[in-house]
């Protein structure tokens, strides 16, 4: 087998099949070197199928547990360490994209080396735009966002725009966004692994806004417009109680290691 030169990781938790295929296909669909894990957090086998797909090019893992999402992706980052790829991509499974994206995307890291993260224009199904780059999040941003009323929420608008980058244009880059959603991390393997990887205290949620605020100690990080992806993106923390509560869970770990007061960014 070639060197490879990009791997992937999608942690899976009782997915739907074809949409994690979608996702799968998508990576495999390059003329780029690749290799993908897939981690499986579900309480059974039934996504195993998924390797067939491409069995020189997969590796699935079942954890029989469900560590969370950053300690799935780390152990996809542990076994990745056999192929010395130079980018590793961290991707959701409802997530699926063109084929000349990941060539898009190392083209320009391979150009940028002062890049250690990249992340494209992401869409909604039907083609609308979805607004991922953020600020550091502060608590009364995620308090608001959460819990107000849409009446006072729209009151707040401006604020939360600039928040999401919105005062900015989403068809030219923006360099150094310190929270890149997590749904599609393209990653400088050598930064990933001086930030230390994924911080296990996270079980799900905030862990990518911690992910970013540490790479971008260490290297630029670049929003780039020029090449797109498809993110289905429901929000589950929005209407499911126990995905509300990690969330929360998620926001005091978060706040507790960088301030509750000090998150200008």
């Amino acid at each position: 087998m070639k060197e490879v030169q990009i791997t992937g990781s999608i942690v899976l938790y009782k997915n739907d099949y074809a949409i994690v295929e979608a996702a799968v296909n998508s990576f495999l669909s390059t003329s780029l070197n690749v290799f993908l894990f897939l981690i499986d957090n579900s309480p059974g086998r039934e996504l195993e199928t998924l390797a067939e797909i491409d069995p020189a090019r997969i590796r699935y893992v079942f954890n029989n547990s469900n560590p969370g999402f950053g300690a799935a992706h780390n152990i996809a980052l542990e076994y990745s360490k056999q192929f010395s790829a130079a980018y590793h991509l961290v991707f959701n499974p409802d997530v699926y994209f063109g084929a000349d994206v990941l060539e898009q995307l190392y083209n320009y890291m391979e150009a940028h080396r002062n890049t250690g993260q990249i992340m494209p224009r992401v869409l909604y199904p039907d083609g609308s735009l979805q607004y991922l780059c953020r600020k550091n999040p502060t608590f009364s941003n995620l308090f608001s966002r959460r819990f107000f009323p849409r009446q006072v929420r729209d009151l707040l608008a401006k604020r939360m725009g600039k928040y999401e980058y919105k005062d900015h244009d989403y068809l030219q880059p923006i360099y150094n966004v310190p929270f890149l959603s997590g749904c599609f991390m393209f990653l400088r393997t050598d930064v990933l692994k001086e930030a230390g990887g994924f911080d296990e205290h996270f079980f799900l949620y905030m862990e990518d806004a911690d992910l970013t605020r540490r790479i971008l100690q260490r290297s630029q990080t670049v929003y780039y417009p020029h090449t797109f992806i498809y993110h289905h993106y429901t929000k589950g923390s929005y209407t499911n109680l126990k995905l509300t509560w990690h969330h929360m869970r998620s926001a005091i770990t978060y706040f507790n290691k960088w301030g509750w007061l000090n998150n200008k960014g």
